[in-house]
């Protein structure tokens, strides 16, 4: 999987120590989808880019939950977020770091 090498990955413990929580709190800001996460090597990990300031991005929440809503699992939409798409000439994850929250939503509802 190509995303995995081109992606930086952090781990639970590290998350732990970027945003100063406990590690149920790193499980419950995933299984509430303020981060996305998946199993690399048997490990749970979460991209880099997924955070900003020390925190998960305010954006990531809302367009994980379109996804969701399209019918995305959780792992589909990490998948996307990270993944170049043609429409938005990107990947949707930077277009959101751009600030181009709207628009990523609006292709991601397209998806459905």
């Amino acid at each position: 999987m190509s995303e995995s090498t081109a992606t930086e990955w952090l781990t639970v413990p590290e998350l732990v120590e970027l945003l100063d929580v406990s590690p149920g709190r790193v499980r419950r800001l995933i299984d509430d989808r303020h981060l996305l996460g998946r199993r690399i090597d048997g490990v749970l990990k979460v991209p880099a880019d997924f955070l900003r300031d020390g925190a998960p991005m305010p954006e990531l929440h809302g367009t994980a939950m379109v996804l969701h809503d399209v019918g995305f699992s959780d792992e589909e939409a990490l998948d996307w977020l990270i993944g170049e798409e043609d429409s938005l000439g990107t990947t949707p994850i930077a277009a959101l770091r751009a600030g181009r929250k709207a628009e990523v939503r609006r292709v991601a509802q397209a998806l459905a």
